[in-house]
């Protein structure tokens, strides 16, 4: 499977979202859509964008700080650059899993085991969450909407950290895979995968990348407080606390529904949170508000790591990715 066959799957993924501006569009009544889009204020948008572009730089750095905390300080910064950017267009696969491309770009230029460095991903989707629902943390209080959504999230994520982190567990999982016959084999890339864990979950470096989601996050809930107050909607401090809460929990949903980029799930958590909070009660409003900040988030970062993606795939040359992604260590 090379690069190729990864992008056919997305221009799948792509199709499915196409699908979801018409659905929207629809439901919206279209012409009134495009009356409300027509209103918009167009100059706030290279702020909006500039928004989000700091999000993925803050992203970028963390994803950097991470190769120095699994033993990988000497990445050159460039082509630590090309693989996160790259990574950027597999959001749209299911439940991110074609993130572990930035694994295998890793193990094709520097030699790190993809076991080593597979455990990266796992962990900005950690402390991106962690992050996200600091951000939701007033608009819940407020509004106690979303936490039973929450909830199970956030003790999934708990336990990712208290198991990587406990000596004892991580000692007997990997003592009782030795003992199977089908994962013997594998136990040295398993005790590799822990090792990263343990270093990525240790509580200095969880709270600095998590100070980090919190910035970089907190940078796309600006912008959707943007696309709201472009809208029309008035410029206040409430509306600011509804932008980050809805953009968090809306976000969240989409990443637990385990879709491509959480196509629709977003999309009706954005829409049905902002006539649900009374945001706006004019439903082409809602969803003029969805299309633009999904176009400045997920869109916008599809098309920057599809460059990404065309820059790695001329380094690669056609190399077999089943053959490397398969063979794990």
């Amino acid at each position: 499977m090379t690069i190729r066959s990864f992008t056919r799957k997305m221009l799948v993924s792509i199709g499915l979202g196409v699908f979801v501006v018409f659905a929207l569009s629809f439901s919206a009544d279209a012409p009134r859509l495009l009356r409300v889009l027509e209103r918009f204020r167009w100059d706030l948008l290279p702020a909006i964008i500039g928004l989000t572009l700091l999000n993925y730089c803050l992203r970028f750095v963390k994803w950097h700080y991470y190769l120095h905390v699994i033993g990988e300080p000497n990445v050159p910064i460039d082509q630590s650059a090309i693989i996160f950017v790259a990574g950027l267009s597999m959001v749209i696969t299911p439940a991110k899993v074609g993130e572990l491309l930035k694994s295998y770009l890793l193990r094709h230029h520097q030699g790190t085991p993809i076991v080593a460095s597979a455990p990266i991903i796992v962990a900005e989707r950690l402390t991106d969450g962690v992050a996200m629902i600091l951000l939701a943390s007033v608009g819940l209080v407020m509004y106690r909407v979303g936490w039973q959504m929450l909830v199970p999230i956030v003790l999934g994520m708990a336990a990712v950290v208290l198991i990587s982190q406990h000596r004892g567990v991580t000692c007997w999982v990997t003592s009782t895979a030795s003992r199977i016959p089908l994962l013997s084999a594998r136990v040295q890339h398993l005790e590799a995968a822990i090792a990263s864990a343990q270093q990525l979950f240790r509580a200095p470096t969880l709270l600095l990348a998590i100070g980090i989601g919190v910035i970089s996050w907190g940078g796309e809930a600006m912008a959707f407080y943007l696309v709201l107050t472009a809208l029309g909607l008035p410029p206040t401090p409430i509306l600011a606390v509804q932008a980050a809460f809805i953009l968090a929990v809306a976000t969240l949903v989409g990443a637990a529904s385990m879709l491509p980029g959480g196509l629709a799930a977003a999309e009706g958590s954005l829409a049905g949170l902002l006539l649900l909070l009374g945001v706006t009660h004019n439903p082409s409003v809602a969803a003029a508000a969805t299309l633009i900040i999904r176009f400045a988030t997920l869109w916008l970062g599809v098309a920057v790591g599809m460059i990404g993606l065309l820059i790695a795939a001329s380094q690669l040359r056609g190399v077999d990715l089943t053959q490397d992604v398969t063979t794990v260590g």
